[in-house]
């Protein structure tokens, strides 16, 4: 399988992450189910992360310019990453989605639009209580999401995508045991987890 995007995006990530002021909003956000906090923390760490990737990103408070028509948020997603250069119509590097609610379906969905989007990056953080809650989910996607697309559609998807998933029952091994990290395998159609 080849993580070679995702390997290089999650060793920026924590080291965007394990900066003081960052580590101690998430955790607090984490342990208090506050997942507003969550979501606006995490946002401004995954924008961070694309800078320390040598992109250019938008979202929510951070209004992009590099395109024609300036947006926070393109195409509804909540993160989306750029080459940095020269003002036209790049396709984005990175799409992210930041989801913050609990429900399968909404994550599901989470995910069907990050794989909409032409992207060589595509990521969805998601949160959950304990560590059981998680294989359910990931079972769930791959049943409700990528086995509906089938093997000829998943075998079209270019690019790297991955599920992370922040476990508030493992917020005392903040941030490495914290976020778990999983990528599709679209060979075996499945998500296997990054150790």
């Amino acid at each position: 399988m080849n993580n070679i995007l995702i390997d290089k995006w999650r060793t920026c990530f924590f080291e965007i992450v394990v900066e003081q002021e960052i580590a101690e909003q998430l955790k607090k956000a984490s342990l208090q189910g506050n997942m507003s906090d969550w979501t606006r923390v995490l946002t401004k760490a995954v924008v961070e992360t694309s800078k320390k990737m040598g992109w250019l990103a938008s979202a929510r408070g951070c209004k992009l310019d590099l395109l024609p028509i300036s947006r926070s948020e393109y195409l509804t997603m909540d993160i989306m990453a750029f080459p940095d250069g020269t003002r036209q119509w790049h396709f984005p590097v990175a799409v992210m989605e930041l989801e913050n609610q609990v429900r399968d379906e909404q994550i599901a969905y989470s995910l069907w639009k990050v794989l909409c989007v032409r992207a060589d990056l595509r990521l969805v953080f998601c949160y959950r209580k304990n560590k059981q809650e998680i294989s359910k989910l990931i079972k769930y996607l791959r049943e409700n999401v990528l086995e509906i697309m089938g093997i000829t559609e998943r075998q079209k998807l270019d690019g790297e995508v991955g599920i992370v998933i922040g476990c508030r029952e493992q917020s005392h091994t903040f941030p490495y045991g914290f976020f778990k990290w999983w990528q599709f395998d679209k060979n075996i159609g499945k998500f296997e987890q990054i150790l």
